[in-house]
């Protein structure tokens, strides 16, 4: 009856009858289709993961970025203050020497005030018990009482 080739043709076709009576093409097309929508959602949970690790890659350069600014603010504000700081120092430093000084030139001059006045009450002395002993070898009596006392009160207001 025929050839091995019509009998493998008949035996195909029954057995693609059965399977397709059986509903196995519609099982595999499920898994197939289940195989691809479980590939799609992975697929999708990775772009949602890159999204955000891009996010957060763009907030962490915000934020250092930010903390960079700081840094140099931070850093001006102190050389500012660095700045003032020694400014001020330098111009209490030239006030107390100023004022040291002015104070030196008033303890100098005081004391060369000191000096002329002590010098002067000495030559006063001096010459009043100079006069007082001239006066008192060549003058004698209440003539030479009253001019000793006359002459010695006007050395020292003289003097003074």
């Amino acid at each position: 009856m025929g050839s091995d080739t019509f009998w493998v043709a008949v035996a195909f076709v029954i057995f693609m009858g059965i399977v397709i009576k059986a509903g196995a093409f519609s099982k595999m097309g499920a898994a197939l289709d289940q195989r691809g929508e479980r590939i799609r959602a992975e697929l999708e949970e990775a772009r949602r993961l890159k999204e955000e690790a891009q996010k957060l890659v763009a907030e962490y350069k915000r934020r250092q970025h930010e903390a960079e600014e700081e840094a140099e603010t931070i850093i001006s504000t102190a050389r500012a203050e660095a700045e003032r700081l020694a400014t001020e120092a330098k111009a209490k430093l030239e006030d107390l020497i100023a004022r040291r000084t002015k104070m030196a030139e008033q303890k100098i001059a005081q004391a060369e005030a000191q000096a002329l006045a002590d010098v002067k009450a000495a030559a006063a002395d001096a010459a009043v018990k100079a006069a007082e002993t001239l006066l008192a070898a060549h003058v004698v009596g209440q003539t030479a009482d009253r001019l000793l006392d006359d002459a010695v009160s006007e050395v020292k207001t003289k003097l003074n």
